[in-house]
């Protein structure tokens, strides 16, 4: 019954910036880990960043450690991914992604729910 809707994408030039949102309807977020991941065309789907259901703590994959910010705010039932100095390889749809497990985990199928996706194209 959990619903997840992307949002926030867009195109931005290299070195730029975008906040992607990705808000939660039919349940509330609370007892959620919360995911993005990202897939290219022609490619497999790529963690990016997983937040516990707290907020406590985050974790991120390489490519993006230091770029990307990943957040929550529960009682807006909402999760953000902050992006900043944006490059072309960046370039992805983005998929927010909901597990009622304790763990992040870096497989897409793992998970139990999620969006529709946002498209994020870093281009000049």
């Amino acid at each position: 019954q959990l619903q997840l809707v992307e949002s926030g994408g867009g195109l931005v030039q290299p070195g730029g910036s975008l906040r992607l949102s990705c808000a939660a309807s039919g349940y509330t977020l609370n007892y959620y880990v919360i995911g993005w991941f990202r897939q290219a065309p022609g490619k497999e789907p790529e963690w990016v960043s997983c937040i516990s259901a707290s907020g406590g703590w985050q974790d991120y994959a390489v490519a993006v450690k230091g770029r990307f910010t990943i957040s929550r705010d529960n009682a807006k039932n909402t999760v953000y991914l902050q992006m900043n100095s944006l490059k072309p390889e960046d370039t992805a749809v983005y998929y927010c992604v909901a597990d009622d497990g304790p763990y992040c985990s870096g497989y897409f199928n793992a998970y139990d729910y999620w969006g529709q996706g946002t498209q994020v194209t870093v281009s000049s």
